[in-house]
């Protein structure tokens, strides 16, 4: 096809994230012009698995700009940070006004609330769009989150919602809406991350729990995940933890590939900006942040491995009822995945809250249903619970959800006391409890910690009988022992 001004989207960097999102808008029936900062690696995609008549490669900046439409949309799947800043100072004088700029990265939200003043300040657009759902999802449809700036979501919205995976009775509704101005999408994207890493961390404590405590093989566990997969734990991450127990070593014959697997595990900084985010907020993300901590003992692999000659610990053994076990770490995984998520939609509007974000948790919930990593059929029980109370003050506090840890709680108390005495390490399931008993509980000791504080550095105190602001000369008010 003849390139000049013709191409409805172009798309910088042909990495494989970059490589399928092109191919999905391509298969849309949408013109796209490629551009990779290498030019062999454009050459081979468009010479490959980008042979078509609507994708058009480009060899320079000015010429992926020359191919577009006005107003032209350019989205850059690029590595998060300076690499994106100095892509747009490169950018920004080749576009004119009402241009489009789309980051699909990673990015940090603050990152993109900078960027946005700086590319409307140039008569642009912008958008810090998260994209999760991986290379299959990026290919055959991801979840989509857009933020920026609220006039970029016209231009984006058919091309977005139509690559978008699909969910809904008819299969209709796409999971890309509009989040929120500035860095409202990365922020929901961050959030999304954060939640599946607690989300992995409690699907891999409930592993450890059957295979060490309960005795379960390979062959057992892939029975235990597809059961978990028909009822309430439906999801992506329950479906492939099950076909990864049935997965031979080629290398090893006779072996599961997942026992030869080193349990080391890495991370790519969104876990972390949510943790580090919350504390600033003053919000208790308290799973994610163990999920984190967990990846990072992890990692501790040699010290450890040093460690267990040492240190004692009980024998991870449990003697009780094994199918009756199994029933009840899947109620403590269940709990736990609600708490969870309660932390993660209490964190998105604390944000909302300072940003003066309106976001739509409803809508967020849906935007999760289909296409990434957290999908879940869970997920839909969220939507309604917003449905039903748009300002629900905490996912937990919706009659489905306080029915539900109701009807598990002494199972979910048993496993994490069972953990405890039999020493396998859970951090989710014991965080996730805990944050469960704090926010019950009317009354915490926290008034012991505000008179530690007045004691030694005057720092006030309120009191539960009168209003204002209270000091005390502690060593004046001592009594005898």
């Amino acid at each position: 096809m003849n390139s000049q001004a013709s191409c409805d989207i172009g798309l910088i960097g042909l990495a494989v994230m970059g490589e399928n999102l092109a191919l999905n808008i391509a298969s849309r029936g949408f013109s796209i012009a490629v551009y990779n900062r290498t030019g062999t690696v454009t050459d081979a995609f468009v010479n490959g698995r980008g042979k078509q008549p609507n994708v058009v490669g480009c060899h320079t900046l000015p010429a992926l700009v020359a191919a577009l439409k006005p107003p032209r949309k350019i989205m850059m799947m690029v590595k998060a940070g300076p690499a994106v800043d100095e892509l747009i100072k490169t950018l920004v004088p080749l576009l004119s006004k009402g241009d489009l700029l789309i980051d699909g990265g990673n990015t940090l939200p603050s990152d993109t609330d900078r960027r946005t003043k700086e590319v409307e300040a140039a008569g642009l657009l912008y958008s810090g769009t998260g994209v999760s759902g991986g290379e299959e999802g990026a290919l055959k449809g991801p979840s989509l989150m857009p933020g920026g700036s609220a006039a970029a979501w016209p231009l984006m919205k058919p091309i977005f919602q139509a690559i978008a995976a699909k969910v809904g009775p008819k299969g209709d509704i796409p999971c890309c809406d509009w989040v929120g101005p500035g860095g409202a999408g990365n922020y929901v994207k961050m959030v999304h991350n954060g939640i599946e890493y607690g989300d992995m961390q409690l699907i891999c404590e409930a592993y450890w729990l059957l295979k060490q405590a309960a005795g379960l093989g390979n062959e057992a566990l892939a029975a235990a995940f597809d059961e978990w997969n028909r009822g309430e734990l439906d999801s992506y991450l329950i479906e492939i933890t099950r076909d990864i127990f049935t997965a031979h070593d080629p290398d090893a014959p006779g072996s599961h590939l997942v026992d030869n697997i080193l349990d080391a595990a890495g991370a790519k900084g969104t876990g972390k900006w949510m943790s580090q985010l919350a504390l600033d907020l003053g919000v208790p993300s308290t799973l994610v942040t163990e999920a984190v901590y967990a990846r990072s003992l992890s990692a501790m692999k040699e010290e450890r491995v040093r460690a267990s000659k040492v240190l004692q610990g009980p024998d991870m053994r449990n003697n009780g009822d094994t199918k009756r076990f199994v029933d009840q770490v899947r109620h403590a995984l269940y709990a736990s995945k609600i708490a969870s998520y309660a932390q993660g939609f209490a964190q998105l509007a604390a944000a909302a809250k300072e940003q003066g974000w309106k976001l739509d948790y409803r809508s967020i919930a849906m935007l999760w249903r289909g296409g990434c990593i957290i999908r879940a059929r869970f997920l839909e029980r969220i939507a309604e619970a917003y449905d039903a109370d748009p300002h629900l003050e905490n996912l937990m506090l919706a009659p489905y959800f306080t029915k539900a840890l109701a009807d598990v709680q002494a199972d979910w108390r048993h496993v994490v006391a069972t953990a405890a005495t039999v020493g396998v390490p859970v951090p989710a399931f014991m965080s996730a409890l805990s944050y469960y008993d704090g926010y019950r509980h009317a009354r915490l000791p926290a008034n012991l910690l505000q008179a530690q504080r007045d004691y030694f550095g005057a720092h006030t105190y309120q009191r539960t009988d009168k209003p204002g602001t209270f000091h005390s000369e502690w060593l004046e008010l001592r009594r005898p022992v």
